[in-house]
């Protein structure tokens, strides 16, 4: 059985790069990893991103900031998971550290304290080491810092 795939020419795969970038922010890997899945030669795929770059649809600085910022307002991620995850999408150094810049430290810290108590009002556990262990697992996961996390454990498990 073949699938048809549809091909595509360098000025359709750019307008429709075009279209992707606009729609919401992107980073370098997702645009290759789009055109890849187009099935566009290393070649075509770098015409394309030089010419995103050109006219403004691909900026990685605006990317890493954009999703510093909503992952941290959305999903409440610590600073940890946020460079894990700007990482994994081989964000530079110079941008990480722009991103992160991006939120307040007040916001920060207010944000770490609201989700700590409220998950902490949240977990069903007698036991109070399991609860402690239950609440310092839940704020590690979201990538907040370690001295952070395990003194608001003690402060609200006391």
């Amino acid at each position: 059985m073949q699938q048809n795939k549809k091909t595509f020419t360098v000025e359709e795969a750019t307008r429709k790069l075009e279209n992707y970038c606009a729609y919401q922010e992107r980073c370098h890997k997702e645009v290759q990893d789009k055109l890849k899945g187009m099935d566009m030669i290393p070649e075509a795929i770098d015409v394309i991103v030089v010419h995103l770059l050109n006219h403004n649809f691909l900026n990685e600085e605006r990317f890493a900031k954009a999703f510093a910022r909503g992952k941290f307002n959305t999903k409440k991620w610590g600073r940890r998971r946020l460079i894990m995850e700007l990482k994994k999408k081989n964000i530079s150094k110079v941008n990480l550290e722009t991103a992160l810049k991006e939120i307040d430290p007040e916001d920060y810290i207010e944000t770490f304290n609201d989700l700590a108590e409220k998950r902490a009002n949240a977990i069903l556990e007698s036991n109070k080491q399991k609860k402690k262990k239950k609440l310092a697992d839940y704020l590690l996961y979201r990538g907040w810092e370690s001295h952070l996390v395990y003194d608001k454990v003690n402060e609200l498990m006391k």
